[in-house]
């Protein structure tokens, strides 16, 4: 797949499956940290089993919470997979009703859950992004700063130096050349852009 996607906002979806109750909570997330955190925040203290999964680039994670083993975190961990997802937690959460699913029932049920859930989603695709530091003289500060919303540009920071101004940016990795090329046509030549120190 040429471009990974990860949802917009948080999406939750209910489902009865032979009487017990299925609540499926995903969520982007940037780290590990930020997914162990969303799980933590969303188990209900009340619940049979809070199973859950994520995936964030390379990194993934799962936890079956006491169900036999590969039968929810593992199917959880495969809806978010076969949807081209990434950057992406879910947990799903089990009300026992009395009725036993069996393995094979208990792997539908997580992993449809978190299917339907992550289907239903608004999804946006992941956009590399990287922080440059832009050094120009004044005069073509102004033009810089006046293209930096046609370059989807972030100003994080600005400081006056003697010889013009420093600015820390952030925008997607496929306009670093633009960028490079504007700032080395305004200043012919005598600006920069670099990596921030």
């Amino acid at each position: 797949m040429s471009a990974a996607f990860t949802l917009q906002a948080p999406v939750r979806l209910q489902q009865e499956i032979k009487k017990s109750r299925f609540l499926a909570l995903a969520a982007p997330v940037d780290d590990a940290d930020g997914a162990l955190a969303y799980v933590t925040q969303v188990s209900a203290a009340d619940a049979t089993h809070n199973c859950w999964a994520y995936r964030i680039g390379a990194n993934y994670r799962f936890n079956d919470d006491g169900e036999p083993g590969g039968s929810a975190g593992r199917p959880i961990l495969a809806a978010i997979e076969g949807q081209g997802l990434d950057r992406v937690v879910v947990v799903v959460t089990r009300w026992f009703g009395g009725i036993k699913l069996g393995i094979g029932g208990l792997v539908r049920a997580y992993g449809g859950c978190a299917a339907e859930c992550l289907r239903t989603a608004a999804k946006r695709e992941l956009v590399e992004r990287v922080r440059l530091r832009v050094c120009c003289d004044y005069a073509a500060a102004a033009t810089v700063h006046a293209r930096l919303r046609d370059l989807e540009a972030v100003r994080h920071a600005e400081t006056a130096t003697l010889d013009g101004t420093e600015l820390e940016i952030e925008l997607p990795a496929q306009r670093a050349v633009e960028l490079e090329a504007l700032v080395r046509d305004l200043t012919r030549g005598r600006g920069s852009v670099s990596a921030p120190a």
